[in-house]
């Protein structure tokens, strides 16, 4: 074909994330010819995985939540959800002992640090019936004027860190709280046998199902406007060919900031520009898989830390799903949260803290044979959350018909791949005409 290939679709979704897929899922299933397209090798992006000497590394997420929007995806588009739960799903590590909090919930874990835990209960109950702090309150602040306990504080931070990717200092309690205790957090969840690529393979197939495309390793160089329109993309294809795409609307899942890189400032209002340059705020991330000739872990689930300052949380991934791992192995993925989260760092003294951090709590880093086997730090263009919680962008843009889907846009006060979904279903059914629902 000749460099002026075109292509012409209804809607073009740019990033094959979280909520690419779910949102080009679910307007193919309506009857909306769809193009696909993502830069990298797989579909998935923060929520994907691949292979390194035989373990199964995750991009990003591992925990895929039971019960939401997410399983509600895929009971809509007739997929099939092969995940594996364990039991318990979620402990903490509190004083070197494994407590699960199904046990009794906050007040059961709160027992376990402190006999003053009563204002911090107080709070929660106050939140529960939509009495939530003023928003320039922080975690750490809310924190702090309920106790003074320092196994709490870093309790409520490593929380925040495992789910928002930021310190109790950078997150408003009311969103935390929100979440908490409005948003249904902490649902049963599960890790896919095959990793979290499959997961969103299985939702970019209901896409070629229903006679749309997906291209990966395709680049979208540009989105084209006309007016207060957008009118497509240029996307460089994986074998080098260059292909105009004409679409009737486009979605974007790569953030709103990369957006607007790639439709140009001068299409766009100076101040909306201005505005979303200023407000965003990307949070960062470190992941660390770790391989052992025995568990590390004594839970089967996730566990949260409430003795450290940089790791929050890890997860026993072949408890569940021996799959992950070469025979005769198992698999650890550990998550930390540099200092601050948001903003400048120094990536390699936050790796290695969290590393110090990682081999004081876990004696089985010790063994001879226990390895890291991929640890990455994720910020700037590939950072753990587009923005972070209580400081989402606009799902709309000034052209009427670009908007966005992901982690960057979702609704305040919510957290996970599951946000991701949410965001997904809203910009679907406003593209279809549909009742807008988010579940």
């Amino acid at each position: 074909m000749s460099e002026q290939e075109v292509e012409t679709v209804d809607v073009l979704v740019v990033g094959a994330g979280m909520g690419g897929v779910c949102v080009a899922a679910r307007l193919a299933q309506g009857g909306q010819r769809v193009l696909l397209v993502d830069r990298g090798e797989r579909v998935g992006g923060r929520a994907s995985s691949f292979e390194v000497d035989g373990f199964t590394v995750n991009t990003g997420a591992i925990a895929i939540e039971n019960g939401g929007m997410m399983e509600q995806t895929f009971t809509d588009l007739g997929a099939t959800l092969d995940i594996r739960y364990p039991e318990p799903a979620n402990v903490f590590r509190i004083k070197g002992r494994t407590v699960n909090p199904a046990k009794g919930g906050w007040a059961f874990l709160l027992d376990q640090i402190t006999k003053k835990g009563a204002k911090v209960l107080a709070g929660l109950g106050s939140a529960r019936k939509g009495e939530l702090p003023e928003d320039q309150v922080t975690l750490a602040d809310w924190i702090a004027g309920a106790t003074s306990n320092e196994t709490v504080h870093r309790l409520f931070r490593n929380l925040s860190a495992a789910i928002f990717a930021v310190n109790a200092n950078e997150i408003p309690a009311k969103a935390f709280l929100t979440y908490f205790t409005q948003k249904g957090a902490f649902r049963n969840f599960g890790f896919h046998p095959r990793g979290t690529a499959a997961v969103c393979e299985a939702i970019a197939d209901v896409v070629t199902r229903e006679g749309s495309e997906v291209w990966t390793g395709a680049t979208v160089t540009r989105i084209t406007t006309e007016g207060d329109r957008a009118t497509g993309a240029v996307v460089r294809r994986a074998d080098g060919r260059t292909v105009t795409v004409r679409a009737g609307a486009v979605v974007s899942n790569v953030g709103p900031v990369a957006t607007i890189d790639l439709v140009g400032e001068d299409a766009l209002p100076g101040d909306y520009v201005a505005s979303i340059r200023e407000r965003s705020r990307p949070s960062a991330n470190i992941i660390i898989h770790v391989a052992s000739r025995e568990p590390l872990l004594d839970t089967p689930g996730l566990i949260v830390f409430s003795a450290t300052d940089r790791i929050c949380n890890a997860g026993n991934m072949t408890a569940t799903c021996p799959e992950l791992a070469p025979e005769g192995w198992h698999l650890t993925v550990v998550y930390a949260v540099p200092v601050p989260a948001i903003g400048d760092f120094d990536a390699d003294a936050e790796l290695e803290a969290s590393l110090q951090e990682l081999r004081a709590e876990l004696p089985g880093m010790a063994h001879p044979e226990t390895r890291v086997v991929d640890a990455r730090v994720m910020r700037g263009d590939w950072p753990a959350q587009r923005a972070a919680s209580g400081y989402e962008l606009p799902r709309e843009t000034p052209l009427d018909n670009l908007l966005h889907v992901g982690d960057g846009v979702r609704d305040y006060g919510d957290g996970g791949t599951q946000a991701c979904a949410v965001t997904a279903k809203q910009v679907a059914d406003e593209l279809l005409g549909v009742a807008a629902s988010s579940g």
